[in-house]
Order: C-alpha cells, then structure tokens, then sequence
C-alpha cells in the first residue's frame, strides 16, 4: 500500500468514528470521556480542545490520559487534559456554594457567594444555572420547600416548621403555601388527612391505568401491570388522604385518558395539579411542547429551559414525572435517537412512540 492510499484509509477510519463528529464541533461534553492524540505534534487533548484542527489521518483515539501518555504523547498546552478541566472547576465551585446555601439558616446575597468561591456575580450566576438548572435564588427557595415538607412530615408544629426552614415569616410562606405543599400545611403535617383524592383505575394497551384528581386537578396517572399496586403507589404520596373511589361521572374521564393513549391525535386537555421544584416545572413544561409524533433529546430539553449543562437534571425530572401521557417524558430519547428508561417501563415507552408515529405519518399522507 502506497503512503497516498494509507493517510486515506486513516483518515476514512478517523471520520467514520463518532469521537471525530465531537473533536469537530469541540462538544464540552465529550471532555473525559476519551482524549485524541495528534501524530505530527506528539500531544493529546480534549475533545473540546480549541486549538486548530488536526488532519484526520494524524488523529488516534485514548480513552484515559494514561493511556495516551504511555503511549509516549504529552498533554496539550492549550487544553491541559492534565488539569481539572473548567467544567470541572466549575461544577466544584458550584457544589461549594450549593453547600454554602444549604448550611446558612437564612437567605445570602448573590455578591457573598460568588466572592466566597472567588468568581464575579455575573459569571456565578449563570455557570450556577447552567449546571444546576436554576438560579441561586431558585435553588434557596427549593431548598426551603424541601425543608418545610421535611418538618411537616415528622410532625412538627406549622409554625416551628416555617421559621426552622428558613422562612421569615408566616405570611410569606403562606401566600404561596398552596402552590408548595398542593394543600394548607396543617393538612400536610397530618398527612394530606382533609385531602379528597378521587381515582379510578382503568385498562389499556399497555395494561393498568390508575387516574387520580384532586381539587385542582389530575393529580397521578399511574401506569402498571397490577392495579392494587398503582393505588398502593397513591396511598404512599398521600398516606392519611381520603382516597375516594370514583363514580361513572370519574370514569368517563379515566376513559379520556385511555382513549389519547389509543389515540394520541384526540389531544388531552384536563386541568393538572402538577406539583414540583421550579426546574421540575420548567422541564415538564418543555415535555408539553414537544408535538405529538416527535422526539427531543435530554440534552436538547437541557438547552430549551436555557439549562444545556444541566442533562442529568432533566433525566431525574422525567423519572420523577407522576403524569404518564399528560406530561409526556416517553418523547424524551437518548442523543442517537434510541431509548433510555422510562418510569413505566422501556416497552411502554416503545409502544407509546410507536402509536404516536403512526399517527403523525397518517396526518401527513391525509
């Protein structure tokens, strides 16, 4: 083989691989998982090095640095595969604040964080919320709502539990006590005991179906193979709730619901008592938006709530989604396009997708 035709034939292995496609567009993301060697200049990167590209035909591929450096390749001086790398140095920084926000008993301002891991207001502020999916302020608030759920729980009095989560007063908590709690906290502290939850359980294709309302609205669809099972999952989010099985008026609307899963073009608009962090909502929001037929990627939901660092947050929000259909995390699918878990099972989510396609390839041809 003459030299011509072996820089083709490396060159044609290098671009065939996926790793090339992420040297090329310099994906962040990529950074350790694999670092490339460069022939000609002896060195090895990150993917997301941003110096000048190299040939193809010069490009070797290492899964660990170690490796590329027992091959005798040194790091790059412009990337310092090395070195922590900034993503990393950020992600550190911000762990150090988030711990900061969890360990004071009240609010701080965003100027005292920032100077404590040493980056100005601005650049904190928005490598915090491209991390962790919400802003400071936004991820305090959380972590009080997470507090008072927490005390109310064990059963402390309502008004020790507000000032102990961090709230300065019981009139501000209240004014959005509804919205955190989906319930007055006294009824929370008894375990949702006044809550009316109404439910029924229905078949479908893909198997049991269990709906349940509150007050202001949908608040689970369950989907499983056992029914006692899925009221089981019900009476666990709302231990001391009145469960009140529903009548033929609630069935006809557990009907709804089955008849979207059969035929996902009828639309499915009923009232939702969605309950969730401030990020939760922001992701299931962007599932809702998503049209019936098509699919987005985790990463490409982490970028429409202005989030793109934050992929494994949304993963954790669609795993927490209690809203099967309604809030439709079976459209979310890995980067390449094939499915990664699903609450309710992978088949499900296949057989989801798969009736959603055939609908949308009908509307087309009509």
């Amino acid at each position: 083989m003459n030299a011509l035709a072996k820089k083709e034939r490396l060159a044609a292995e290098t671009v065939s691989d996926p790793r090339w496609a992420t040297i090329v567009a310099r994906d962040p993301e990529a950074d350790g998982k694999f670092y490339y060697t460069v022939k000609t200049t002896g060195v090895y990167c990150r993917p997301s090095c941003a110096a000048r590209l190299a040939r193809p035909e010069n490009i070797g591929f290492y899964t660990t640095r170690e490796e590329a450096e027992k091959a005798g390749f040194r790091p790059c001086k412009r990337c310092h595969p090395d070195r922590p790398s900034l993503v990393e140095q950020y992600a550190a920084r911000v762990t150090q604040a988030c711990r900061m926000i969890e360990e004071l008993e009240s609010a701080t301002s965003l100027d005292a964080l920032a100077k404590q891991v040493g980056m100005s207001a601005y650049h904190f502020h928005r490598i915090f919320k491209q991390i962790t999916g919400l802003t400071p302020r936004q991820y305090a608030a959380a972590l009080r709502e997470k507090r008072i759920r927490d005390e109310l729980g064990r059963g402390s009095a309502v008004t020790d539990a507000i000032f102990d989560a961090g709230y300065n007063s019981n009139s501000r908590f209240y004014e959005k006590s509804n919205k955190i709690l989906g319930m007055t906290p006294s009824s929370y502290r008894a375990g949702g005991i006044k809550a009316e939850i109404r439910f029924a359980i229905g078949e479908c294709s893909l198997g049991s179906i269990l709906v349940a309302q509150s007050d202001r609205g949908i608040c689970a669809i369950l989907l499983g193979d056992d029914p006692d099972k899925l009221v089981r999952d019900l009476q666990d989010s709302f231990p001391r709730a009145n469960l009140i099985g529903g009548d033929a008026n609630f069935e006809q609307l557990v009907a709804r619901v089955v008849g979207f899963i059969e035929a996902p073009g009828i639309g499915l608009e009923l009232p939702l008592d969605v309950r969730g962090t401030a990020f939760q909502q922001r992701v299931w929001q962007a599932l809702r938006e998503i049209p019936v037929g098509q699919t987005a990627s985790y990463t490409e939901i982490a970028r429409r709530i202005g989030s793109p660092a934050a992929v494994r947050a949304v993963a954790q929000a669609c795993a927490t989604n209690k809203l099967a259909v309604a809030i439709p995390c079976h459209r979310v699918v890995r980067n390449d396009g094939t499915l990664a878990g699903y609450r309710w099972g992978v088949e499900r989510k296949r057989t989801l997708l798969e009736k959603e396609a055939v609908m949308s390839a009908r509307e087309l041809q009509a």
